[in-house]
Order: C-alpha cells, then structure tokens, then sequence
C-alpha cells in the first residue's frame, strides 16, 4: 500500500497542476490547491470531493499570501508530505534586445520568486514528515535558446532544484525536478496535441512521490516522442 500524501500545488487552476492533482486524488493522495481564480480552484474540488482537497486562492508570487495556503492546508489535513511548485509563465515578445522588461519582472516573480516563496515557507513542515519538494523546470533549463529569456528563468529552477537536493539530503528529505518539453497547455494560442499532454508530467509527478523512500528520484526529465 501506497502511503496517502498530503501535497501542496501552486498553479492548481489548470494544464499540469490541475492534471496533477486530479491523479493524486485518484491514487488516493489529498491536495492543497492554489492559484490566483477562486471559481476554478472551487470547480476543481466539486470534482475531487472537500474530504481530498482544499482551494485557497492566492497570488504565489506574494509571500504573505502563500503563507495562508501553506497553513490553511496544515490546518484542514495535519500535516505537509508534498510541496510541488509549479506555478509559472512566458513571455510573448523573445529575445533579449526585442524583449519587453515589464514582461521579465512577471516572469521572474513567478518562475524563480513564487518557487522560492513555496521552498522557503514549506521546509520546515517537510522536514517534520522526510517530505519531498517538487519543482516543474522545463528542457528549455537544460538546452541553449537563443536570446530566451524563459529559459534562463528555467535554468534558474533547475539549478536551485539540484542545490536543494542536497540541502534536503541532510535530513532525509528528497526534492524532484521536473524538465518537461512542450506540453500542450494553455501556456499556447493554438493546441498542439502532438505534444506532451499535462497527464504525462503528472504521471512524472505521481511517479516520484510514490517511489519508495530510499530512492531519491532527483529528476524526470519528459520529451514529446515526435
């Protein structure tokens, strides 16, 4: 038998966070969800049923709200096993000469601020249950991309993800980094089924929670086959 986690997931509205929590659910895990639409957060536990999740709306990218969710979920389920920072963003202009800065500000604040904001205020619960921290980094933090801006932020991730392995090491812990390719989400204007669906980074996900705690499932790195 599986044992039940209790996981936190930031950008829990839609694409690979809603994916992810609906197969936790599934697989008998309990979720605390968060991202910035209350009726879309709601809709997602009518679904998944109050006993298994909670919604608490908020913006990531700023602290004092993300502590809320954080001890919200501590409240209603006991306890943290999981947190899996996955709330993130593009950009629309690329490039870094063509780039628009209030565009980075954006995306800085939600790829590397909103991620370090979920470390910071879950470590401490973690450690309390050898907990696992989760983070959704893409291929485009392990490749060069010209000029691109979202890559670096990228990259960013995935190197705090491999710094905070070790850091988690110390007392048992384990963190898991994950490096999907294009995923077919809203993140696009136009579908691209031919891509990676979000159910298969939320397999990744359900993969490395469940994976015995002996091994350390440090990363999942995800490619579309064509």
């Amino acid at each position: 038998m599986i044992k039940q986690k209790i996981v936190l997931i930031t950008g829990a509205s839609s694409g690979i966070g809603e994916a992810t929590a609906k197969a936790l659910v599934k697989n008998g895990h309990k979720v605390i969800l968060t991202a910035r639409r209350q009726e879309k957060l709601d809709n997602l536990v009518a679904m998944l049923g109050e006993d298994n999740a909670l919604a608490v709306a908020a913006d990531a990218t700023q602290f004092d709200a993300l502590e809320k969710v954080v001890t919200a979920g501590i409240n209603k389920f006991g306890r943290l096993d999981v947190a899996f920072a996955n709330a993130g963003t593009g950009v629309t202009t690329s490039g870094t000469e063509q780039g628009d800065p209030d565009e980075w500000s954006k995306l800085i604040d939600i790829n590397i601020k909103a991620m370090l904001w979920t470390a910071k205020l879950t470590l401490a619960h973690l450690r309390e249950t050898k907990g696992h921290f989760i983070l959704t980094s893409s291929v485009a933090g392990r490749t060069s991309h010209k000029g691109s801006i979202y890559g670096a932020s990228k990259w960013f991730a995935y190197g705090f993800g491999q710094n905070l392995a070790e850091e988690m090491a110390q007392w048992g812990g384990r963190c898991t980094t994950i490096a999907p390719g294009m995923v077919n989400t809203l993140f696009f204007d136009e579908p691209k089924p031919d891509k990676l669906d979000p159910v298969d980074v939320a397999e990744a996900v359900l993969f490395a929670i469940e994976a015995e705690q002996r091994c350390n499932v440090r990363e999942i790195f995800l490619m579309p086959t064509h």
